[in-house]
């Protein structure tokens, strides 16, 4: 949970009776809130077309207006346009406002506080609740509408032939609501499952207790997972402006936010990911002890984020060094890597196993319909292969008639090793000189993007996933000296 007990500082070189500066974490929450809100309600405008009626019909969201407040609002009106949407939008620029006003209280204590009740009134309403409101219509219009195709419906079929005893990765989805859902000549996920068993595995037991109350939504998992992940966040922060602002940027970069609300699943992942970060975290604040429930804990979870998804095989390199980082810093010779290979087998083998664990009984299960469905499917192999896609380089092997069309092979690996490779040897090298998790978080980021630039898709819920990991590179310093930490620090508040 946030660290309320070290609110900022006044400048010591500013008069005691003058008024209070206004933060940088209060500028950064003002332009997230607003792109937050603009990005959602142009998505929700441009994808939902039946939103309003919808709305209005719909005997909880349309029973929290009465008919003539229904009436005056109408079915026309700005971005998101529905009723509920626009209050929801109004609530959170009043949170905004909260914060705005607490940023500048002369009561430093009671500033931060207040701003950590502001920035979560804001998450509530530009987050959650509009997650709600797409679930509950959702639940009224059917399964392949208001949400995304893999992260939610195709996720649901798999725990439904998980429960049936079927192989996800041999079954096809012409027979679920995914059949209903994108364009029709790019709907080769029909055929494919490319995420790995955590993914539905551990959705499993959340999906039959749902069942059991009438009503289940992947996003509910999500929302869960996510809200835990923003409450053990602030432990990776600097400084208390950084803890509010890392806990803003995870939840409301507008790439995230908006894949949270549809439900893609890329929040799955990070949550994840990101606990395991926080065990990595305390076992390194309780200086190294072999053996620790946290080192434990943080190898599992990060077992977890790669038995969900491929993503977070991408870390591996920039984790495993953060688990030898007592051994790293000096000469980077033959014999400090061996010893170091040694101790990170001893300290990280947890991870290993459990990712075989989750993914190995699949692997068996039916070798070729895994390799096909995980691997081959996002290369474009094979007749039902993914397109050329995203925002990436590949839009110029399509404008330059490299390809006849979307669907074509064309050597992409090799443009991802180019652009990839020498950043990953260069950012190993920078780690190992100075090994924490601030250079951790930010080399993925940046390494992340560079192989998917050049991959044959870069989808833009991918930069909100590297916006994640930037943000808690630049916001996480937790291997500072304690004297150069708390100057850090004190230097942060005043500003």
């Amino acid at each position: 949970m946030p660290d309320l007990s070290t609110p900022p500082t006044p400048r010591p070189s500013t008069p005691a009776n003058s008024p209070a500066r206004p933060g940088w974490d209060a500028l950064l929450v003002a332009l997230l809130t607003v792109a937050a809100l603009q990005i959602s309600g142009f998505a929700q405008s441009a994808a939902l077309p039946t939103r309003v009626a919808d709305v209005i019909r719909h005997p909880w969201l349309g029973g929290l207006l009465s008919p003539a407040g229904l009436a005056a609002m109408g079915e026309i009106g700005p971005n998101p346009g529905d009723p509920i949407g626009l209050l929801l939008n109004a609530l959170a620029l009043l949170g905004l406002l909260g914060y705005l006003v607490a940023d500048l209280l002369p009561w430093p204590r009671a500033s931060y506080r207040l701003k950590w009740a502001a920035l979560l009134f804001i998450l509530l309403t530009a987050l959650f609740l509009p997650t709600a409101k797409l679930i509950l219509l959702r639940a009224q219009s059917g399964p392949a509408s208001y949400t995304h195709d893999g992260g939610v419906i195709q996720t649901e079929a798999t725990i439904e032939f998980l429960l049936a005893g079927k192989n996800p990765y041999v079954e096809d989805y012409l027979e679920t609501p995914m059949a209903e859902w994108g364009f029709s000549e790019f709907r080769t996920a029909l055929y494919h499952y490319p995420y790995l068993p955590w993914t539905f595995l551990f959705s499993a037991p959340f999906y039959l207790i749902g069942q059991a109350l009438g009503h289940y939504d992947q996003r509910w998992l999500y929302l869960a997972l996510m809200a835990l992940a923003l409450a053990l966040a602030p432990r990776l922060a600097a400084t208390p402006r950084a803890k509010l602002a890392l806990v803003a940027l995870l939840a409301l970069n507008p790439v995230m936010n908006l894949d949270i609300i549809f439900g893609q699943n890329d929040a799955f992942v990070f949550c994840w990911l990101l606990f395991s970060l926080v065990g990595w975290t305390i076992w390194r604040q309780r200086q190294i002890k072999q053996g620790d429930r946290w080192l434990l804990l943080s190898t599992i979870c990060y077992g977890l984020a790669c038995a969900s998804k491929p993503t977070a095989w991408f870390f591996a390199p920039f984790y495993a060094l953060l688990l030898v980082a007592d051994q790293t810093g000096g000469p980077l010779s033959w014999a400090a890597l061996q010893r170091a290979s040694r101790t990170l087998w001893v300290r990280g083998w947890p991870a290993l196993v459990t990712f075989l664990l989750v993914v190995g009984p699949y692997i068996v299960w039916d070798p070729a319909a895994f390799y096909d469905d995980v691997w081959r499917w996002s290369n474009g192999q094979g007749e039902t292969g993914y397109q050329i896609w995203g925002w990436g380089a590949s839009n110029f092997v399509l404008a330059l008639g490299w390809v006849q069309d979307r669907f074509d092979q064309w050597p992409f690996l090799i443009l991802e090793a180019l652009l990839a490779l020498p950043l990953l040897i260069w950012f190993l090298w920078r780690q190992w000189q100075s090994n924490d998790l601030s250079l951790a978080c930010w080399h993925y980021g940046l390494f992340l993007l560079a192989f998917f630039y050049g991959s044959r898709f870069l989808n833009e819920n991918y930069l909100g996933y590297i916006l994640a990991f930037l943000a808690l590179g630049v916001l996480s310093s937790l291997d500072q000296p304690p004297r150069a930490k708390a100057a850090g620090q004190q230097s942060d508040m005043k500003n």
